[in-house]
């Protein structure tokens, strides 16, 4: 195996499990979510030898994560609507998860959120990357985070029952 190859097998094993759990925090889908992870471990493969002299390769996957899942969940309403006439993302029905309830509000809550307040809240709470890193990986600026995290924050926290202390207990920790 080349060294290129080697690196790359590598990298994968190391974040795989992570852009998957990101992707499935982004779209509430776990057959999705590993769809898509791989779709974006492609997109690094296709560009290892510039994505690997980066200085932080995994940023650029959870870019490519954070793209993908945008347009597949655009792609989702856009058929949605087309079939339903008004079925919104946050009022489709789901299959029941063997999982506990506060964890399926948590998820239905960010399922309400806005892709770019939805990708900030789930990279800085659930993935505990700091404001610049998330910057990186968006493309946008650290202000930008800040005042999208906040205010997804904010609006979670009143999906969720209007406090800050629902948001933190009412699921969000046990999400990560």
């Amino acid at each position: 195996m080349s060294d290129d190859a080697s690196a790359f097998h590598a990298f994968f094993e190391r974040h795989h499990a992570e852009l998957a759990r990101l992707a499935y925090l982004m779209t509430g889908e776990a057959s999705a979510a590993d769809d898509l992870a791989a779709d974006a471990l492609t997109e690094v493969w296709r560009h290892w030898s510039r994505v690997a002299a980066a200085d932080d390769p995994a940023a650029y996957a959870r870019g490519i994560v954070a793209n993908l899942t945008r347009h597949w969940v655009r792609r989702r309403v856009r058929e949605r609507h087309g079939l339903l006439g008004l079925t919104l993302l946050g009022a489709t029905r789901r299959d029941p998860e063997p999982d506990v309830p506060a964890v399926l509000d948590v998820r239905r809550a960010l399922s309400r959120l806005p892709h770019r307040r939805r990708a900030c809240v789930v990279l800085r709470y659930s993935f505990d990357l700091s404001e610049s890193e998330v910057a990186k990986t968006l493309g946008i600026s650290v202000g930008a985070v800040k005042s999208q995290t906040s205010r997804g924050a904010r609006q979670l926290a009143e999906l969720l029952g209007g406090s800050a202390a629902a948001a933190h207990h009412g699921g969000w920790e046990a999400a990560r």
